[in-house]
């Protein structure tokens, strides 16, 4: 604070008092103006004469100088072929994923989580692409039945 002032406040004093110099029409002329700035922040172009550029008209100078021509159509590209379906997931049959996780009586409940682990590495759909989400999803569904029936049966076993 200055003299009782904040710094703000003896800011606008001294501004309003070199307004008071500058003015020249009633006061309110020379309270929107900056002294030594009268004209635009524009800069005229070479082709228009001084002071008659404005904001637009530069804008739109600039913008036809550096717009980019269309770029020229393409023909429509040719549908890739799907990739081939891998064969473990064409095997659909209870029997072909009987035999591919070899279950036996001698199982136990760690041997069989560890069957479903390795099983479900190759064989869960999101590992795979889309178009076969299918076919993986039936795969795992039936794996996880039989190993879960397996499972059960251990259980039944053992009481």
């Amino acid at each position: 604070m200055l003299f009782g002032q904040s710094v703000f406040q003896s800011v606008l004093m001294r501004l309003k008092e070199e307004g008071n110099d500058t003015e020249d029409d009633g006061g309110n002329a020379a309270a929107f103006r900056i002294a030594g700035l009268n004209g635009s922040f524009v800069a005229a172009t070479p082709d228009a004469p001084a002071g008659t550029a404005n904001a637009t008209d530069s804008y739109l100078a600039i913008v036809a100088e550096h717009s980019a021509p269309e770029p020229e159509p393409q023909p429509p590209a040719e549908p890739e072929a799907p990739p081939p379906v891998p064969e473990h997931l064409l095997r659909l049959s209870e029997e072909d994923i009987t035999e591919e996780l070899a279950i036996g009586p001698s199982e136990t409940a760690e041997t069989l989580a560890d069957k479903r682990r390795q099983f479900a590495k190759r064989n869960h759909p999101d590992s795979v692409p889309a178009e076969f989400r299918d076919n993986a999803t039936i795969r795992m569904k039936t794996a996880n039945l039989m190993i879960d029936r397996a499972i059960k049966d251990l259980y039944w076993r053992s009481s």
